[in-house]
């Protein structure tokens, strides 16, 4: 069913408050292909809407939203090694993460307390805490929107990078993923090397953690320095932090000394946080508009902010950041 001028607040965790001209759900592949035959479909701009944790609407929306309702959980194959779970794109995150690690599934629990449902993640290679989906990725199923043939998309063809993948690219807006496939481990590896995972486990107690134990230290660092979207509208990181060569970051060394950094290939990755908070802006308002005075990589809504509040507050960011490092910050955010 298609509504008419729907209200997109309870769809956002940003809480902005625009609108949509026409907005549906879809449950189901055949869902799906119903509404590709009707006018609003082939007549309308569109654009696909999971958990809206990723998504700033700047203003109302022209065309058709389509929220993705997908669900299902299943096994298509276990040993005792592995298990290869598929997913339906409207799952939420986080529930599959709980879900997997209370059997026993390794794989998933560093990227814990995620915002967004299954369809979203391989969209921007979700990562946290030094991982990142495509390391346990096997498939997705998509559905071509100008065809309406589904394909199945390997590790190869989703071209994944940092935050990236060919459907923010080549083929943005032009499939709607369906399901999404990973592989989980019986047999743990555990990633304890980024973050403060460590010490937190640490001062739990724990010297012999197990992926509840991770997943457990991941939820506790990220709510102390994250707002809940259900109080305080955010999407959480709003940019992506910055990947740098290796003469870039020596330069900015010798300015700056202590300058944190990470391995990203043969070049560096800088937090986009440490930049932000650097330049004063933590804590900083324009209006409702505003940058977490816990977390400068997260701007809030404290109320009435529009979505061009927000991004004007972004904007002033980036200007200030490339003022002073040289670095120009890309949103991780969808403006729409």
């Amino acid at each position: 069913m298609i509504r008419e001028w729907v209200s997109l607040k309870p769809h956002n965790s940003f809480r902005i408050d625009a609108n949509a001209a026409f907005f549906t759900e879809i449950s189901s592949t055949a869902d799906l292909l119903r509404l590709m035959d009707t006018a609003i479909f082939l007549e309308q701009p569109r654009y696909i809407l999971g958990g809206g944790s990723n998504t700033l609407f700047t203003q109302d929306f022209p065309g058709l939203i389509m929220k993705i309702r997908i669900p299902g959980i299943r096994v298509l194959s276990e040993n005792d090694r592995e298990v290869i779970l598929q997913t339906g794109a409207g799952v939420n995150w986080d529930d599959l993460v709980h879900h997997t690690i209370d059997r026993g599934w390794g794989g998933l629990e560093n990227l814990s307390m995620i915002p967004g449902e299954t369809g979203a993640a391989p969209i921007q290679n979700i990562g946290a805490y030094g991982v990142e989906l495509d390391s346990v990725f096997v498939s997705l199923d998509a559905l071509d929107l100008k065809t309406g043939e589904l394909t199945r998309f390997d590790r190869e063809m989703c071209r994944f990078g940092y935050r990236d993948s060919i459907f923010k690219r080549d083929l943005k807006g032009k499939f709607l993923i369906t399901a999404v496939t990973l592989r989980l481990s019986k047999q743990h590896r555990l990633h304890l090397e980024y973050g403060n995972l460590k010490e937190v486990l640490k001062a739990d107690g724990i010297t012999d953690p197990d992926i509840r134990h991770i997943g457990s230290a991941v939820r506790k660092i990220r709510s102390s320095k994250l707002p809940d979207p259900a109080v305080t509208g955010n999407a959480g990181s709003f940019f992506k932090n910055p990947v740098i060569t290796q003469d870039q970051f020596l330069k900015l060394s010798e300015t700056h000394p202590g300058i944190p950094s990470y391995p990203a290939g043969n070049q560096i990755k800088i937090p986009a946080a440490w930049l932000i908070d650097q330049c004063g802006l933590k804590g900083k308002r324009l209006g409702d508009a505003g940058v977490h005075e816990r977390h400068a990589l997260i701007l809030v809504n404290h109320g009435k902010a529009t979505g061009r509040d927000i991004l004007d507050l972004a904007d002033t960011i980036r200007a200030e950041v490339l003022d002073r490092f040289g670095i120009t910050l890309e949103p991780e955010v969808n403006l729409v």
